[in-house]
């Protein structure tokens, strides 16, 4: 048999090249590394009003100390780090989660940013998601939160009408409070609480004492309802009073101009 000399030499370079590929240390990149059990979490199907609680763990599986520098949420949710910020090779972290379906219906997603000094993954997105399912409640609103008197006399009243309306599907119980002030139903006194039936409406009339007072106004009516996602709204009530020695000087400073 015949052994080429050429076809040997180039065998046995690639086994050299084998070898000290075998036998070279290992250029991996070092340094901390960030590795989440779940990056997502579904909650399910959940009850309206429920706070819903998850632990998010990761692993540093690098070789260097993980540092954790940032949580962050988006709205609805809050996030804590519950272990320690700097976690050690090999060892675990956590990160838990709170999502508030308060105010929520249906599906609803939410996320949270993990900022680390891994430096080939420093941010990592985490979701949270759930099926809110609300039943049956009352829900208040009002044609306004606002309502300014303008210019009014010394000892007079400032009168605010409101109309609150039930848009919901249970009937809605309110109460009002505003010390000095009086709450009429038809040009009757109130009598608290108030009940409202689903789809209904019915105006609230608010009567302030501006008695022994002078200059701005500035007052918020409370009102307290059994609407389980707002159970206290206030209606901000303003205007500016003068006496009628000062009404007379800014009737006759404008006369010309009410013509």
């Amino acid at each position: 048999m015949i052994i080429h000399r050429h076809h040997f030499k180039i065998g046995a370079a690639a086994l050299a090249v084998l070898v000290l590929a075998s036998a070279a240390p290992s250029f991996a990149a070092k340094g901390p590394k960030i590795v989440f059990k779940e990056d997502a979490w579904n909650f399910g199907k959940s009850k309206g009003g429920d706070d819903l609680v998850h632990e998010f763990v990761f692993k540093n599986e690098g070789d260097a100390a993980l540092h954790i520098k940032n949580v962050e949420t988006s709205c609805g949710c809050t996030a804590a780090l519950v272990s320690d910020k700097s976690v050690d090779p090999g060892k675990t972290g956590r990160i838990k989660i709170t999502f508030s379906t308060r105010g929520y219906s249906g599906e609803v997603s939410r996320f949270v940013y993990v900022e680390s000094d891994d430096a080939a993954l420093p941010r990592v997105q985490l979701k949270i998601s759930a099926a809110v399912d609300v039943q049956p409640q009352p829900r208040i609103d009002l044609d306004r939160y606002g309502f300014d008197g303008g210019l009014l006399i010394e000892g007079d009243e400032l009168i605010a009408p409101v109309t609150i309306f039930n848009k919901g599907e249970l009937e809605l119980k309110v109460e009002a409070s505003l010390p000095g002030a009086k709450f009429l139903l038809g040009g009757k006194p109130a009598a608290f609480p108030v009940k409202i039936a689903a789809g209904k409406d019915l105006e609230l009339t608010v009567k302030l004492s501006l008695a022994n007072r002078m200059g701005p106004v500035r007052e918020y009516v409370l009102l307290k309802s059994n609407d389980p996602m707002r159970t206290t709204i206030s209606v901000n009530l303003s205007g500016y009073i003068v006496t009628k020695e000062q009404l007379k000087q800014i009737f006759q400073k404008y006369k010309d101009l009410l013509k």
